[in-house]
């Protein structure tokens, strides 16, 4: 659902949100950018009272990002840089600034500068109008727009999701990661899990801008097909992860009607008109024995989603 308030806006941000959100910046080798990031981003803070965090996580860098963010943020006391000694991702950034952080809200911002940090006070009033999740969609010229645009009508179309664009600067409460789980590369899909668990999601237009410096962390073909199969993973997780039997007990049950039906033509055949075809005869032990399997799979994966629902209650409550 898109919904025009807040966007540009010059309302003043209710005072528990000026404070209680942490803005979360992965970097990857974004050093000839990290000078005008922090200053823009102090700039932005001191003109509209904010007084929340910013967390930029240094995943793996060798150009000496981490250092220069450290030396560019001297003085600022809500700026703090995480360090990855190894590049582990965006999704695992994002994870390691919300355990580091106990603000409500999550501001995920590029540090490339493609969105600009005064974009950060219309996030904070949409949140502060009720909204869970709020995306950023993107306007403006785009280097990976065709690809961007397929993935995201997909994704819509799969998923049933009311936003244009899922792999954006987004603002979140940071409760909604104490529910969902995500894996490597699960950043994308973000948006998908948190709406399946009934939070309200929303989008705002956000100008997108020229990167200044560096090069695109995120291109390639082997992106797009990783992507793909991420997508078709998360839409198995959705559709079937709390009802598994649906899945396996249906294509067991559907297996073993069909051998049996296959073995009684063969029956019929050799009863009656004396035809023997040995090369049926296994067909129909394939089709029972894989259907049986599959249908005793199911059974099981529908107890582990038991103990599954379990675990998560019991996780619900001790947090309450």
């Amino acid at each position: 659902m898109s919904d025009p308030i807040g966007e540009g806006g010059t309302d003043p941000i209710p005072e528990p949100w000026r404070r209680g959100f942490a803005v979360v910046i992965p970097a990857l080798d974004e050093a000839p950018v990290i000078p005008d990031l922090i200053r823009e981003l102090r700039a932005t803070f001191e003109r509209h009272g904010l007084e929340g965090e910013v967390i930029l996580i240094d995943d793996g860098s060798t150009d000496g990002t981490a250092a220069l963010a450290e030396r560019e943020g001297k003085g600022w006391p809500e700026f703090r840089v995480l360090r990855h000694r190894t590049n582990l991702g965006k999704t695992e950034a994002i994870m390691t600034a919300a355990r580091a952080s106990n603000r409500e809200v999550l501001v995920v911002f590029d540090a490339d500068l493609q969105h600009s940090p005064e974009s950060i006070p219309d996030f904070l009033r949409k949140i502060a109008s009720g909204w869970d999740v709020v995306c950023a969609r993107k306007i403006g010229a785009y280097d990976k727009a065709v690809v961007s645009t397929v993935y995201n009508r997909l994704s819509r179309r799969i998923f049933r999701v009311p936003v244009s664009d899922l792999n954006s600067m987004k603002a979140f409460r940071r409760s909604i990661l104490d529910e969902i789980h995500l894996r490597h590369d699960w950043h994308r899909f973000f948006v998908v899990l948190a709406h399946a668990r009934g939070y309200r999601v929303t989008e705002m237009d956000v100008e997108l801008h020229p990167r200044r410096a560096g090069v695109s962390k995120y291109s390639g073909a082997w992106r797009v097909l990783v992507g793909v199969v991420d997508l078709l993973s998360v839409w198995f997780l959705l559709l079937f992860s709390r009802k598994p039997l649906l899945l396996f007990g249906t294509l067991g049950a559907i297996l073993i009607v069909l051998g049996a039906l296959i073995g009684a033509a063969a029956v019929y055949l050799r009863v009656v008109h004396a035809l023997g075809f040995r090369p049926l005869l296994d067909f129909v032990v394939l089709l029972e024995s894989v259907g049986f399997t599959l249908l005793g799979f199911g059974l099981l994966a529908e107890m582990v989603a038991h103990l599954r629902e379990e675990v998560e209650e019991l996780r619900r409550s001790l947090r309450s």
